[in-house]
């Protein structure tokens, strides 16, 4: 096998001795594509260099028995075997080559000779896994002598923590994987980024181009905020843009070093590509993937004009490959699949937003201040209004889209708009000054955006829930859906579910009882009260019967009660009501102790009178173990007690929940990780923070929060209780959820409208756990 070989040489099923980068652009290079020209260091030169110095027999050693769950351990073993390939040489042989092949490739250029050396693993860029990133690439390398250095350490970042941790969840074997090194001629970008042949959240068939001014390193590595551009890739034509501001680029220092420089002012603000620009792109990402005959991801720069692909490899983050990948920093996070509408360009575009629930709707703004009357809002309405709160939703149900200034995906305004199943952007800064009542607009929830006029939507031909419900697999996690507006439960119950796992009692309050339970049994209309929130709960049960419907009790903030009718008497007001007088803290208390009885009341009068046993309760918000049995003995009193026919569930949304889940586990029957909450709170990050959910702060995929989750999922088994999951990362996150059924989750409860895709998904997850067990017992 040759050491050392051309780019143009290779091709894709070179990938055992070149690895998946190198392969590829090899591949690339005798498709035509303009690929910048370089060589490869095969892996047969990496065994040499690993056998002439005893190398292989060191690694094997540090790595034997390594916990990869110790980061210290992890981080211990790394420096070990990294600093051994840092204290031997390259043998001279081989070093003659290499700098041979480095000479070749600049005997027609000028000086400097600048060259970017990348690593290539053999396991890199596979349709079934992810390496990307893992290993070390350096750019403006200038000299023969640091060639060589790079080259060592391309080398040896084969093991660095991150690269042995993926390796070792993934089931490689360490020995299996080898790294090839790649030397390409520096391209000095203008303009740089990457490109996705499908849309990677919502597998639309929609080109993502992402553009940043100077090297792509700064953008790749989430440094700078590029544009983002999103081309229909069968009508040719470019249907979203998202320009971002750009005020510094990594260019080549005269030293060769990537250094830091301010972007021109006149251009921060300003489009990264031109419009052809773009298209061209677009022509490159279709050409590339007929190619491969598969959606790609895709590298380039531009440098004087030319356009140059960096890289390319499959897309690993669809629902027919592995769930787990590099992460996609594009926009738009909060969009699924569905048919999309026709937005096109040819409309003015007011504001911009998170699209927060897909679909488009056109229709008069109605704005909605403080202290208006809801009865402002008229079905079919475009409801406009700084911030959504729980006593609106009577209003955003007549809307026939909300937009809203403030807020991210987990808002009210968010959550409400998808049970509603219509259009919302949310987050989008000025709409309650740019968007004037009686305006005709357009909303596409989709791309989050707001539009001048009534833009029509394409043709769509949505099959029925029961047609689609028939190709759905059967999965071992059970799935359950959310469900807060009650009129929806017919339809919703014909979903392929063994039940809801999450009902918000909250819906009842706002739109069938609609005053404060305090100010209703001041007047002596408790019963009242009862009967509007039976009504509401049984609508639910009846639809789903004889499945379980799991409601979550009241979880009303101090200042969303006092803005109910009478709310105002009864209500303290507190600089932080989100972990103020909330969930059981305040059932437990004297002044709204028997209130919570007469939620209890409403559940008893339901099961017994009604004969739907299927309605059980979960508690919100529980900070102690002594409220939990205090709850417990209120239960009893009104009749309620835990049996084989009734069960009560936590929120497992407040850290105790997890620390102390094993005392928790003596007083209920199972667990729902609220992710929203237990996310905002592990994190310290405001979950209605718009800055903070830009920047990653608040992430339901973060460690801690899946630490926790394993712990509390490990502990309540141990207990013999069941743990689910209320939150939305399952459903938009393809990896999360991957983690959650690995980490034996017992149920996932979902959004209506992503309950069909999202069991695709965990269905794939759970054949390739079975056939990784297969694989492993046939290996002993």
């Amino acid at each position: 096998m040759k050491r050392i070989a051309s780019i143009a040489e290779l091709g894709v099923n070179d990938i055992p001795i070149a690895g998946g980068k190198a392969a590829n652009l090899g591949e690339l290079t005798a498709a035509g594509f303009n690929v910048p020209p370089g060589f490869v260091l095969t892996t047969a030169a990496y065994d040499y260099f690993m056998e002439q110095n005893g190398l292989l027999r060191r690694v094997e050693k540090t790595l034997e028995g390594i916990d990869v769950s110790d980061d210290r351990s992890l981080q211990d073993a790394s420096a070990g075997i990294r600093s051994a390939f840092e204290d031997v040489k390259i043998p001279e042989d081989l070093r003659e080559e290499i700098l041979k092949a480095y000479k070749k490739l600049f005997k027609n250029h000028q000086d400097p000779h600048l060259v970017a050396v990348r690593s290539s693993a053999t396991a890199e860029d596979l349709p079934t896994a992810s390496f990307a990133g893992q290993q070390d690439t350096y750019l403006n390398v200038s000299s023969p002598e640091e060639l060589l250095d790079k080259v060592r350490k391309c080398w040896s970042s084969l093991f660095t923590p991150r690269a042995i941790a993926y390796r070792s969840s993934k089931g490689f074997d360490h020995k299996k994987v080898k790294l090839a090194v790649v030397v390409q001629r520096m391209v000095s970008s203008k303009v740089s980024g990457i490109m996705f042949t499908v849309d990677p959240n919502s597998e639309l068939p929609h080109i993502i181009i992402e553009a940043g001014y100077g090297l792509g390193e700064a953008m790749v590595g989430g440094k700078v905020t590029p544009d983002t551009y999103v081309v229909d890739k069968f009508h040719r034509k470019i249907i979203n843009k998202r320009i971002s501001k750009q005020t510094w680029k990594l260019v080549r220092g005269k030293g060769g070093d990537s250094i830091r420089e301010d972007v021109d002012a006149g251009l921060s603000d300003r489009q990264k590509l031109t419009d052809e620009e773009i298209m061209a792109l677009a022509d490159i990402g279709n050409q590339i993937e007929l190619h491969y005959d598969k959606p790609m991801d895709i590298e380039w720069c531009i440098e004087d004009g030319e356009v140059f692909v960096v890289q390319a490899r499959p897309v690993t983050t669809l629902s027919s490959n592995s769930k787990t990948g590099r992460q996609n920093h594009i926009g738009g996070r909060g969009m699924r699949l569905e048919q999309p509408a026709d937005s096109g360009t040819k409309s003015k575009m007011l504001v911009r937003g998170l699209a927060a629930s897909p679909g488009t709707a056109h229709g008069p703004v109605q704005l909605l201040e403080e202290n208006m009357s809801l009865d402002v809002v008229k079905k079919g309405d475009v409801l406009v209004t700084s911030m959504t709160s729980p006593d609106m939703v009577p209003a955003m149900t007549r809307a026939a889209a909300i937009v809203t200034d403030e807020g991210g995906m987990t808002c009210h305004a968010a959550i409400v708009a998808r049970e509603l199943g219509i259009p919302c952007v949310v987050g989008a800064t000025n709409a309650t000054k740019v968007l004037e009542s009686g305006m005709i607009v357009t909303v596409d929830g989709r791309m989050g955006v707001v539009y001048e006029g009534a833009e029509q939507a394409a043709a769509e031909t949505k099959p029925s829930i029961e047609t689609v419900t028939k190709s759905v697999p059967v999965t071992g996690t059970k799935i359950l859906v959310n469900i807060g507006v009650p009129q929806k439960a017919e339809e919703y119950a014909r979903l392929p579910v063994s039940g809801v796992g999450l009902m918000r009692i909250e819906f009842l309050f706002t739109s069938f009882v609609t005053e404060h339970p305090l100010a209703l049994m001041e007047q002596g209309r408790s019963r009242e009260l009862v009967d509007k929130l039976a009504e509401g709960i049984a609508i639910v049960g009846k639809a789903f019967y004889p499945r379980p419907v799991i409601l979550r009790t009241s979880d009303f903030k101090t200042n969303e009660y006092r803005e109910m009718k009478g709310g105002e008497k009864f209500e303290p007001h507190e600089s932080n009501p989100m972990i103020g007088w909330r969930g059981c803290s305040r059932y437990v208390s004297d002044q709204y102790r028997e209130a919570f009885k007469l939620e209890l009341v409403a559940v008893k009068k339901v099961r017994e009178e009604m004969g739907l046993k299927n309605i059980w309760v979960m508690l919100p918000f529980v900070r102690t173990v002594d409220e939990l049995r205090d709850i417990n003995v209120m239960m009893k009193e009104v009749g309620l007690e835990r049996g084989r026919e009734f069960k009560l569930y936590l929120m497992a949304e407040v850290p105790c929940n997890i620390f102390m889940a094993e005392e928790f586990a003596d007083y209920c029957d199972g667990f729902s990780i609220g992710s929203n909450d237990l996310t905002q709170l592990i994190m310290g990050a405001d979950r209605d923070s718009d800055r903070l959910g830009k920047m990653g702060y608040f992430d339901e995929r973060n460690e801690a929060i899946k630490r926790a989750i394993e712990h509390l999922i490990r502990t309540a088994h141990k207990k013999g209780r069941v743990v689910s999951i209320c939150g939305q990362a399952p459903s938009v996150y393809p990896e999360f959820a991957e983690f959650l059924v690995r980490s034996g989750i017992d149920s996932i409860s979902l959004n209506p409208d992503t309950v069909v895709s999202t069991i695709g998904q965990i269905a794939s997850v759970e054949q390739k756990i079975i056939l990784e067990s297969i694989t492993r017992n046939a290996d002993r």
